[in-house]
């Protein structure tokens, strides 16, 4: 037997109160907003972990460098792999490390004396804050980290975000932090 759809009040009085679906089509609505704010704050927190850590960086990389009088080739990398592992559990290979030495010259204007630096292309920090090198063989070591977060479920953050940080440290055990060339153990044992 087929029924025959009819637009009797009776139907539509009960087709209005009827309840039954309500929760499927509330969730419905629901779902899509609550899945895409769980993954936004996931992504969220991780990259501001991130930011911290590469923060971390570059303040304990300059720091490790200027408790040091002078540092060599091994001083350096043992540095490099003290940044390295900081930023842990994040990929070292988003990682860019750079530490600068810069030196008051005969008359007291700031020039870089040296710079080493991992994933970081050529050349040398810039922007030194005026004032912080006044006098001839007085010096500041710039430590700078930038780290490249990319978001592991990119619901989100779709593209990476690129986080700088710069620290000025001034040397603590020396007017300056020599450098010298090569050396296979040590010269900084501080």
């Amino acid at each position: 037997m087929i029924r025959r759809f009819s637009l009797n009040p009776a139907w539509l009085v009960r087709f209005w109160r009827d309840r039954r679906g309500v929760s499927a089509v509330e969730f419905a609505f629901i779902a899509p907003v609550m899945v895409l704010l769980f993954f936004g704050v996931a992504e969220l927190s991780s990259a501001m972990m991130s930011e911290r850590r590469a923060s971390d960086v570059a303040s304990t990389i300059g720091d490790l460098v200027a408790r040091c009088s002078g540092v060599n080739d091994a001083d350096i990398a043992d540095i490099f792999s003290a940044g390295n592992t900081i930023i842990d559990p994040f990929p070292k290979a988003d990682l860019k490390m750079r530490l600068t030495s810069v030196k008051g010259d005969a008359s007291g204007n700031p020039q870089v004396d040296w710079t080493k630096n991992v994933n970081w292309s050529a050349g040398s920090a810039a922007g030194l804050p005026a004032g912080m090198i006044t006098a001839k063989d007085e010096s500041v070591i710039i430590a700078e980290s930038s780290f490249t977060y990319k978001a592991a479920a990119q619901y989100v953050i779709k593209n990476g975000l690129t986080m700088n940080e710069k620290f000025y440290l001034k040397p603590r055990k020396s007017t300056w932090v020599s450098w010298t060339a090569g050396g296979s153990s040590p010269i900084c044992k501080d």
